[in-house]
């Protein structure tokens, strides 16, 4: 509740406040019409009579002084500040209990104070739906008008702005090319810059819409990353070298990519009047622990990739200010089909060994790891796209569901249930990495929950099989390490690119990501 308070902007949320106290005296009259219409329709006008004068006195005298205990319990429910961002379900259930603790509160005020003096269960009951129902439909009515018109505040900049340019940087990517995709279907108009290094056949569905654009360049180029933020309100960063195995392959490049370019863009973005700019973390910041981790447990990577996320995050937070937010995404381990396809990710490569081979191996099967479809991954990065900024600036936000934590012994279950015939062998090495994470920020901000099941994800990569969609799951485009140690790590385009990426890689770093980067004796 005090948070709420904290959050509280009296010029915003005034007149929000006299709507709601409206509400709640328009519904109180309502609900005395109903009481007397089917009192009278029963035959009981006398009783009819009886509600209708003794009202009057009850609603001019009492109902008047304890009606502003529903705009006040509203605030301290978050109503007016960081409600705004709940969507959904979990919107109605927030709104629900707001009424009914008022309504609660308002009638234990009743007794306490005026005793005798109160309105009866015919009226008191069909008040209270209609006070939840009457708050409730106002911001629903809010929210689809704002969705069809593109309502944009004066104060308050939209994160994903219809009008405005969103720049995915490594859009052609698993995940990338599925957001493109989404944001152009919710009517904002896309610019990718990617050097499509794994190909550009992820992003051919959408390479004729009129309001995507294709950069081909490095996140590494300053030329390049300047012509991508020209213009542009928001960034969703996403180009990495992804995955522990790929990183270790070739330190300087990962190094260059995943923590030197993120600060180069920071710049640029800045320079360029960039509102928001979204980052892709990793759940993998949390190392090893027993306990289930939020967003203010302590970080321990275990990695050079994980390293080299909890430095980029520390650099975005720094670099928030009054016109520049950044949101730090930590995503939970992603499963489930794309447009490009990978079968580096545990959920996916048991998928396709058991379809193919009949046979899978569990390695440290009591480990946890916290489990997202990519395509729920998506929708949870967009709502937070466009929640306002003052419930996401400077904040981070695991990305996942706390429902979708499993063991890997639990995913060779899921996977035997799909393949009845598997064989699960089980094996034990020294990696022990294991983390459960929990989600309830990103619920509670943003109303996001997981529609796929692991059942769904392993399903859908079986169809694909089952249609000859996938034919080789080894191939090396499925594989980030695989494929970077075959064709080499990206090089830089020019001396000048190196000279930029070696100033921002030793700028303020961790010690660790130094050492990681120095040249070897």
């Amino acid at each position: 509740m005090l948070r709420s308070l904290r959050n509280f902007r009296w010029r915003e949320a005034i007149p929000r406040m006299i709507a709601d106290f409206l509400i709640v005296h328009f519904s109180m009259i309502a609900a005395l019409a109903i009481s007397v219409v089917s009192q009278t329709q029963a035959g009981n006008a006398a009783a009819a009579h009886a509600i209708v004068s003794g009202f009057l006195q009850y609603y001019t005298a009492f109902f008047w002084v304890l009606s502003p205990i529903f705009p006040l319990v509203f605030l301290l429910n978050g109503f007016y500040t960081h409600s705004r961002a709940y969507v959904g379900r979990y919107k109605a259930l927030i709104i629900l209990r707001g009424v009914a603790l008022a309504a609660m509160v308002f009638f234990a005020a009743n007794f306490l104070f005026f005793g005798s003096e109160k309105v009866g269960r015919s009226v008191a009951l069909p008040f209270m739906v209609l006070a939840a129902a009457g708050a409730a439909s106002v911001r629903i009515l809010k929210d689809f008008l704002e969705k069809r018109y593109f309502i944009k505040s004066k104060t308050t900049p939209s994160l994903a702005p219809r009008r405005d340019w969103v720049l995915v940087v490594g859009g052609a990517g698993y995940i990338g090319s599925l957001l493109v995709e989404h944001l152009l279907e919710k009517g904002c108009r896309v610019r990718v810059l990617d050097s499509l290094l794994y190909g550009d056949e992820p992003l051919r569905p959408v390479r004729n819409h009129p309001n995507f654009e294709l950069i081909v360049g490095d996140c590494r180029n300053i030329q390049d990353v300047v012509r991508a933020v020209r213009g542009v309100e928001s960034i969703v960063h996403l180009a990495a070298i992804v995955g522990d195995p790929a990183c270790e392959q070739d330190h300087g490049p990962a190094l260059e990519t995943n923590y030197a370019a993120t600060r180069m863009l920071i710049e640029i973005a800045k320079g360029h009047g960039v509102s928001r700019l979204l980052f892709a973390s990793s759940c993998s910041v949390y190392g090893a622990t027993d306990v289930e981790m939020d967003e203010n447990a302590a970080v321990q990577p275990v990695s050079l990739y994980g390293q080299t996320k909890v430095d980029s995050e520390r650099a975005l937070l720094d670099a928030k200010n009054d016109t520049f937010h950044p949101t730090i995404l930590r995503f939970a381990t992603v499963f489930g089909l794309g447009y490009r396809p990978r079968f580096d990710l545990v959920v996916n490569l048991l998928t396709a060994k058991a379809r193919q081979e009949g046979v899978i191996t569990i390695y440290n099967g009591q480990q946890w790891r916290p489990f997202i479809h990519v395509r729920d991954l998506v929708e949870a990065t967009v709502r937070v796209l466009e929640s306002p900024v003052r419930l996401v600036s400077g904040e981070v936000f695991n990305v996942g569901d706390t429902r979708l934590n499993h063991t890997l012994t639990e995913v060779a279950d899921v996977i035997r249930a799909a393949f009845p015939n598997v064989r699960v062998e089980h094996i034990d090495n020294a990696d022990r990495r294991n983390y459960r994470v929990n989600f309830d920020k990103l619920v509670s901000r943003t109303g996001f929950r997981a529609r796929y099941t692991l059942r769904d994800g392993v399903e859908e990569i079986r169809n694909a099989f089952d249609e000859r969609l996938i034919t080789d799951y080894t191939d090396l485009r499925y594989h980030n390490q695989r494929y970077l140690k075959a064709v080499g790590s990206p090089v830089n385009k020019d001396e000048v690119d190196g000279l930029v990426m070696a100033a921002f890689s030793n700028h303020r770093q961790n010690p660790k990501v130094a050492a990681a980067h120095a040249p070897s004796a």
